[in-house]
């Protein structure tokens, strides 16, 4: 089977995608000259505007479809792959339970400036998503939901009073890559504050992360859009009692 592969619209292989974008101009004519240069700059030929729209005083908003000639080689694609196994609420609180013999304590927050708890909730709440009950839904798991714009010392001295094992961020605000700030600054405030051996794990997600930049950002693992809560207690699992279980 072949490994290079061409985008699909109409027909197989016909290369035609469609994409949006802002440009800071009032929607007339000219605005859809120049949205057709921007496309036609990043290797749309033909390209065509099948949508435009005023986007309040002076910027415009546009949806262009047209053909590329680039091809995608499926054999070089890296991606995180899940390494661990996708465990049931009944075995996820046999687990703690027999090896970790106390509760398993979560603590989450959506720090910095960001208000969007929607993501940390439907991790961490017993309502859970698409489902799927949240992390309050284990009885063998704790969970402390700090909720939004939490400081990251704050986050720090609360991981810290309640003995958490693991840190769940939630980062919706990407605006001047503040989600990235953000982690950073968290992780670096964690390594400072405790010892390598006391220091909870540290799990971030969103929708604009890159899940391949856990160690460059200073966390353990990072989680993407349609992340599920049996996703996350399943790999707290894997990366916790490993490493608690022959302390307890």
């Amino acid at each position: 089977m072949s490994t290079i592969v061409r985008p699909y619209g109409d027909t197989t292989g016909d290369g035609m995608v469609q994409l949006s974008f802002t440009l800071p101009v009032p929607a007339d004519k000219r605005a859809e000259g120049a949205a057709l240069q921007l496309a036609g700059k990043m290797g749309l030929d033909p390209a065509m505007v099948v949508h435009s729209r005023a986007m309040g005083d002076g910027y415009t908003f546009f949806v262009v479809y047209g053909r590329v000639q680039h091809l995608v080689d499926l054999g070089k694609v890296h991606v995180v792959e899940r390494d661990f196994p996708l465990l049931g609420a009944r075995e996820i609180n046999t687990l703690v339970k027999r090896r970790l013999r106390r509760k398993l304590v979560v603590v989450g927050a959506c720090i910095g400036t960001d208000a969007h708890t929607v993501g940390i909730d439907a991790i961490l709440n017993v309502k859970g998503i698409a489902g799927e009950k949240g992390l309050e839904y284990y009885r063998e798991l704790r969970v402390v939901n700090l909720g939004a714009q939490v400081s990251v010392p704050d986050l720090v001295e609360r991981a810290r009073a309640e003995k958490a094992d693991a840190v769940l961020v939630s980062q919706v605000v990407t605006q001047r890559d503040a989600h990235l700030h953000n982690t950073r600054e968290m992780s670096a405030a964690f390594r400072e504050a405790l010892p390598a051996a006391r220091r909870p794990l540290l799990v971030v997600g969103g929708p604009r992360f890159d899940e391949r930049d856990a160690a460059g950002l200073g966390v353990d693992r990072i989680f993407g859009r349609g992340t599920t809560p049996r996703e996350v207690a399943s790999y707290l699992v894997h990366a916790v009692l490993p490493a608690r279980a022959v302390a307890a």
